[in-house]
């Protein structure tokens, strides 16, 4: 039988090949039913996260998801896991094609049920990003007043996603700060067994 830690760790890498892969069935397996998502598009249940990550696949919207190590901290029954990754969106912005890229780490509200673990809640921590011109020497013009009103750790991000149509969110943990001072307080309950609020 594997350990929690290799369980969960193996969960953390098929979600990542198959997010990339468009392979949704197998992407909803792991999450649990009641499964939830946050990024800095979506906010939802793993099923609308899986038909919206669908469309835009289908739509012809291209993410890469790169992995690193993993802290997986188990308290029974219930697991929090720390991953370094990094995510990278081709789009266009200002009619330059770019490549914007954050690194940080996914955050995971673990918990086995049933013998499987699955995650409950994933929520991205957003540490650092950039953008690159697909075509050296392609600069598109960028609002640097807009920039600064951004979180830090994803702003590029996030003026790219809005630029591109998207509705997201800015209150996403970094980082520093509150945001993300509260993760870590809900991450402390979890394994103590209390109920998740976020």
């Amino acid at each position: 039988m594997d350990s929690p830690d290799r369980s969960i760790r193996s969960v953390i890498e098929a979600w990542a090949i198959w997010r990339d892969a468009g392979a949704w069935d197998d992407l909803r397996l792991t999450w649990h039913h009641d499964g939830r998502m946050k990024t800095t598009w979506f906010r939802g249940s793993a099923d609308d996260f899986v038909a919206a990550a669908r469309a835009g696949f289908e739509a012809g919207v291209l993410v890469h998801h790169f992995l690193g190590g993993s802290l997986i901290e188990v308290s029974d029954h219930r697991a929090i896991a720390q991953t370094k990754m990094s995510i990278s969106q081709r789009l266009m912005l200002e009619n330059v094609e770019v490549d914007v890229t954050c690194v940080g780490r996914f955050y995971d509200f673990f918990e086995r049920r049933s013998g499987d673990w699955r995650i409950v809640l994933r929520e991205p921590i957003y540490e650092k990003d950039r953008v690159d011109p697909v075509t050296p020497g392609q600069i598109p013009a960028m609002d640097r007043a807009v920039l600064a009103t951004l979180p830090p750790g994803c702003r590029h991000l996030l003026y790219c996603q809005r630029n591109a149509g998207m509705s997201v969110h800015t209150d996403v943990p970094g980082l520093r700060g509150r945001e993300v001072q509260e993760l870590y307080a809900d991450g402390r309950r979890w394994l103590a067994g209390e109920t998740l609020r976020r």
